[in-house]
């Protein structure tokens, strides 16, 4: 047998099995591999619903599992073991796990789920190879994870209950084992058998064999430069003392050839592409292309940190030990460690003397209450954004599902999706779109004088974050926020406190089928986008019929650059291609929005009765315009724009 040398090579090394299972230890001891038993202490607790993946999850419990009775022994015993081998095994049906149940009623419950339906079973395994130097553990991690299918038959009330009446579920995942009493209620298998039973034995022999024999490379080759680095830096991350890590280093580096680039001859250059196109050596080390392939890491990365409320526990500027933060959430210190010197790498979290602390960075933005937050952006798109793209393929071949709406630049999809959402759905979405329109309230408040204005009612409001930021510039200005029941039910935990909230009231009503408050000036911001030219001039015809001689609108959106590149500076540039690369990565699950140019929206605008548009931009991302109905005596002259050239840095 292929295995029979690596066994060979193990029979000397200290191997662990971390698991009290005795089904695990029978099947492991078919390799004829020596172990010890040594079930782990880990408290399995990890919050399920920060992976992305059913069997992410059971492959992080397998290595936290085995690492915990590394640590355990090398700490405690005063011993260090060569291998620890970790194991989970878990059951999913829809996206649920189903672990072992706690009691009859909780057995039940999971097998009327698996009842005449097919389910999976994941079994993650982590091997993790160990040494001490210097009195401190190193660790070296392999994991992987088998999934096998499993459909039940439909079962009667009375055999199920039989069933768990005869004790067998209580330490079983998913309620069953098929190698005994439970499989007679399974149909069919498909996969490795031994995986349900709870170790997958063939997948953990050829893994062994990769380790310890990877196959030869075909044909002679010479490298010029060091190999692919590996993808997994962890280990060299949690190592770090300031914080900084290889792969930050080599971004630094490679940002800096980037910068440099103008300084190459074209003679050099002419010569590597020469030797690119003849073969006489290898390709640039795409290091773009691979710090693309391992971007969700980092974002995954992100979004655990703010479930977990990371930065929140560090906001008071006190420093924390890993040891420290570990117990506050109920882990173990190992997994959290490498979460915050991640974050460190990330340019989140500071380290120093392995005490941790927010930057400036996360205190502004990450810390779950603070004026400019975006705790709520980053929620949603872990709750929900993440799922979407992790099932791409299928919105790909499948084409966008009916409903969907893009979050990425407007805080009032709101105004037309919330009555098809639950109310913690619409809540955090609330958080999330109240978060990016404080970002750009006082910019877009500021984009023209509009002190000559009394009265104004922003359509669509949501929140109230540019009320409030009109009400702030312009202490005279009386606001209405005019949006739906359902939306503004939940916008009192927005409202800050301050003399400005006198000026503001929030008044329910849909402005497609009510009639609109009197105002001197209509608000529209970032939603004609969302609908197509019909609906826009209908919005547009009720706003018009409502605004006075003298009246005005403030137009605020996302707005096509007509322009294109040739006329543009670097920075519009480069901005027009980060918003262009937003654009499309929202296409891809959600219907387009719609596009429409300066010119457009001008036209729009003059159609319906609004003269002398003035445009200016708020941030990267907003363009504001403002068109007023003019008088019949004399038509109303467009104030001086106020702030124009903060507005265009910002």
């Amino acid at each position: 047998m292929v295995l029979c040398p690596v066994i060979r090579k193990l029979q000397h090394q200290w191997v662990v099995l971390a698991s009290a299972s005795p089904r695990r230890r029978e099947i492991l001891s078919q390799t004829g591999l020596r172990f010890e038993v040594v079930p782990s202490r880990f408290k399995e607790n990890l919050q399920k619903a920060s992976f992305p993946t059913p069997h992410a999850y059971a492959v992080e419990t397998a290595k936290q599992k085995a690492l915990e009775v590394a640590c355990r022994m090398h700490q405690k015993d005063l011993r260090t073991p060569d291998i620890v081998i970790g194991a989970d095994t878990i059951v999913t049906v829809g996206g649920l796990i189903l672990e072992k149940p706690v009691d009859k009623q909780d057995a039940y419950s999971m097998l009327s789920r698996l009842n005449g339906t097919e389910h999976s079973v994941f079994t993650g395994v982590a091997i993790v190879h160990c040494c001490s130097t210097d009195g401190r553990l190193h660790t070296e991690v392999t994991e992987f994870y088998e999934e096998t299918r499993v459909r039940f038959s439909e079962l009667s009330e009375e055999l199920l209950r039989e069933y768990i009446d005869s004790g067998e579920p209580t330490d079983k995942a998913g309620g069953y084992g098929i190698q005994a009493l439970g499989g007679m209620l399974v149909e069919s298998a498909h996969g490795d058998f031994l995986n349900v039973v709870g170790f997958p034995l063939n997948r953990f022999c050829r893994e062994l064999t990769r380790l310890y024999y990877p196959p030869p490379r075909e044909g002679p080759q010479q490298l010029t430069h060091d190999p692919l680095p590996a993808l997994d830096t962890r280990d060299n991350l949690s190592d770090a003392e300031g914080g900084g890590s290889d792969a930050a280093q080599s971004q630094e580096a490679c940002g800096g050839r980037a910068e440099a680039g103008g300084e190459r001859t074209q003679a050099e250059g002419a010569q590597e592409a020469a030797s690119n196109r003849t073969g006489d050596g290898p390709p640039p080390f795409p290091i773009g292309l691979l710090e693309l392939i391992d971007g969700f890491k980092a974002s995954k990365a992100l979004f655990t940190a703010c479930k977990l409320k990371v930065f929140d526990l560090l906001k008071d500027e006190t420093p924390l030990r890993a040891s420290e933060i570990a117990s506050r959430f109920g882990a173990p210190r190992g997994g959290v460690a490498q979460l915050l010197d991640v974050c460190v790498a990330l340019g989140l979290l500071e380290k120093t003397r392995r005490a941790y602390s927010n930057t400036d960075l996360a205190s502004r933005h990450l810390v779950s209450d603070v004026e400019y937050s975006l705790h709520g952006l980053v929620m949603h798109h872990n709750d929900h954004t993440w799922n979407l793209f992790s099932h791409l393929e299928r919105a790909i071949l499948a084409g966008p599902g009916p409903g969907h709406t893009s979050l990425g630049d407007k805080a009032t999809h709101l105004s037309q999706n919330s009555r098809d959402q639950s109310k913690e759905a619409t809540l955090g979405l609330l958080r999330a779109t109240h978060g990016l329109a404080k970002l750009t309230a006082r910019q877009v408040a500021t984009a023209f004088d509009l002190s000559w204005f009394t009265s104004a009612c922003h359509l669509g409001g949501c929140t109230g974050a540019l009320a409030h930021a009109l009400a702030r510039e312009y202490p005279r200005l009386q606001v209405t926020v005019f949006d739906l029941p359902e939306v503004l039910e939940h916008v009192a935990c927005f409202q800050p406190e301050g003399r400005q909230t006198e000026q503001i009231r929030f008044l329910p009503g849909d402005f497609f089928t009510e009639s609109l408050p009197d105002a001197d000036l209509y608000v529209l911001s970032r939603i004609l986008s969302d609908w197509e030219d019909d609906k826009v001039h209908e919005l547009l015809s009720r706003i018009s019929g409502s605004c006075k001689p003298g009246g005005g609108l403030l137009l605020v959106d996302t707005v096509w650059d007509e322009e294109g590149p040739e006329n543009a500076t670097v920075d519009e540039a480069r901005r027009a291609a980060r918003n262009g690369l937003r654009r499309a990565l929202d296409g891809l699950v959600w219907p387009p929005r719609a596009q429409r140019s300066l010119a457009e929206y001008r036209r729009l605008l003059q159609r319906h009765g609004f003269r002398d548009v003035a445009e200016t931009r708020a941030g990267d991302q907003l363009h504001v315009l403002l068109g007023t109905r003019p008088s019949p005596r004399e038509a109303v002259p467009t104030r001086p724009l106020r702030g124009r050239l903060h507005c265009r840095d910002a």
